[in-house]
């Protein structure tokens, strides 16, 4: 295997032994030309620019592996490594002799010994992922149709729209007043000044603290792990253990990976422990959230709004029981979007890996 790369099995990653494995199966390239097809309707076009941009990198013999164990069976005649949750360390390097690049799929670099890495001359590469801002767009856009009741206002213009879902139209005194909120529409928000409590300061949790922070919100998180100083200087962030993060947020907003340690992460307990009105913005999978708690926790009016991106189910119901609630917003998996965010990424990942390996 005189070219071999070694990439952690995430479903994009894939993309790379699509573009840089001859021996890719018909399978696996016909199913990513679907899956981009309605936003590169020339996925095959694509993957010809990027090889173009290759350089030595293509051809290549591309293993995906899923476990530590994996990685560490597979370094021996290994040139390059990508990863995302998998860690990169003396082991990992003393089995690795011809490594000459480490790519991280993100930014955080606490699972890659840089020091041993940079003690043998091999190159680390970060990027910082398209498709990560774009959730933490999502996120926002939720709260801000949340607080600004979008959802429900969207279209309803006329005095008659309005009527029909509760706001009598009575005229202000002109000669006096201004004509703002002539619908007298009860209950707006704004996100300058209020608390966001952030569970899970990672990657999207770091992407969307900034942008909260631009928006004037005070922030908060909790993690398994209080991040270091300089990490809660730079993204204005301050540490609250769960309970009392839930306590003192207006709004709760979890970025918390998909493992069986985060199912129902949020449940009768948690809901119960957010102040009256808070609410709640979900773009993790839907299983974060208990969904039979969160129903209780709408109906009885303790939470003041839900947003959510994934759905609980996919693809979802016209009759599930969440779109009954005027205060509940809900997109079709599309916090990622578009999928020129992944392609984007990819090809940056790999024309900067091959000027690195060069």
């Amino acid at each position: 295997m005189p070219n071999l790369i070694v990439v952690e099995d995430d479903r994009f990653l894939r993309v790379v032994q699509v573009v840089l494995d001859p021996n890719v199966s018909e399978e696996r390239v016909a199913a990513y030309t679907d899956f981009f097809a309605h936003d590169e309707p020339n996925f095959a076009g694509w993957c010809d620019k990027v090889r173009r941009q290759a350089g030595s990198l293509y051809p290549a013999d591309v293993l995906m592996v899923e476990t530590q164990e994996e990685l560490q069976a597979n370094l021996a005649e290994a040139r390059v490594l990508i990863v995302e949750g998998l860690s990169i360390g003396v082991e990992e390097l003393a089995a690795a002799p011809t490594l000459k690049a480490v790519q991280k799929y993100g930014v955080d670099l606490r699972r890659i010994d840089q020091e041993a890495c940079a003690k043998r001359g091999i190159a680390v590469r970060t990027l910082r992922r398209r498709a990560n801002i774009a959730c933490a767009e999502l996120a926002l856009t939720l709260m801000l149709v949340l607080a600004r009741r979008v959802n429900e206002l969207a279209g309803r213009i006329s005095v008659k729209a309005l009527s029909d879902l509760g706001y009598h139209y009575q005229p202000f005194d002109r000669r006096h007043t201004p004509n703002s909120n002539w619908g007298r529409v009860p209950g707006l928000k704004i996100l300058y000044g209020s608390t966001v409590g952030v569970i899970g300061l990672g990657e999207i949790g770091r992407e969307f603290a900034q942008r909260a922070a631009a928006f004037g919100m005070r922030i908060l998180y909790t993690q398994r792990r209080q991040a270091p100083a300089e990490i809660e200087k730079q993204y204005q962030a301050t540490y609250r253990p769960m309970a009392q993060l839930l306590a003192e947020s207006d709004w709760v907003v979890p970025f918390v990976p998909s493992v069986p340690e985060t199912a129902n992460l949020i449940g009768r307990a948690e809901l119960a422990q957010t102040r009256p009105g808070a609410r709640l913005v979900n773009i993790s999978r839907a299983n974060v959230v208990n969904r039979a708690a969160l129903l209780e926790a709408l109906k009885s009016g303790h939470l003041g709004g839900f947003g959510l991106d994934p759905l609980y189910e996919s693809p979802g119901r016209d009759d599930d029981e969440l779109l009954a609630f005027p205060n509940v917003v809900m997109t079709p998996h599309i916090a990622a979007q578009p999928r020129f965010n992944a392609l984007d990424d990819l090809e940056e990942m790999i024309t900067g890996l091959a000027r690195a390996v060069a």
